[in-house]
């Protein structure tokens, strides 16, 4: 059975379009700096995960396409060893590594649902990302969330499984 995500990134650092401009469309999902995201990329997404694509720190913010984890499993984020990354983390042991993550393919990109119209939506008042207080740049999304952001979307039933 899938899990279903949100992934948040500015645009101005990674956009979906960077993501659709790398060779098959894939990335890792590096750069994540907060332990309760980490443990989600390291305890719970599984290859065949799906996620939402949300454009974070724009005007406006919102879910703009579907991606795929399609890593077997999370592995070390190589940024926190890289002295000229901005993600370097100068605590983080090779050998205990503290910041992991997962490969993302673009898969579809949607018509732009900003954060105000998912708001306004009652069936997705419960949803994370719209709780006072929720910055997470990897979170969950249930199932019917899922499937009302797509049919928000008017996206055919392809990712809805």
């Amino acid at each position: 059975m899938s899990n279903y995500w949100l992934i948040k990134s500015e645009p101005s650092s990674f956009s979906i379009d960077d993501l659709k401009s790398l060779p098959n469309k894939t990335d890792m999902w590096d750069g994540v700096r907060n332990y309760q995201a980490r443990n989600i990329m390291m305890k719970e997404m599984k290859t065949g995960d799906k996620a939402f694509f949300y454009h974070s720190n724009a005007k406006p913010p919102g879910v703009v396409g579907v991606v795929e984890v399609v890593t077997k499993e999370a592995y070390p984020d190589p940024t926190q060893f890289d002295k000229k990354s901005k993600y370097y983390d100068p605590q983080s042991d090779i050998n205990n590594p503290r910041w992991w993550l997962v490969d993302v393919k673009h898969l579809q990109d949607l018509p732009f649902i900003s954060l105000e119209t998912i708001k306004a939506n009652p069936k997705l008042k419960d949803m994370k990302l719209v709780q006072k207080g929720s910055r997470l740049s990897v979170q969950p999304v249930a199932k019917e969330e899922w499937d009302e952001i797509l049919n928000m979307a008017q996206v055919n039933a392809q990712y809805q499984q």
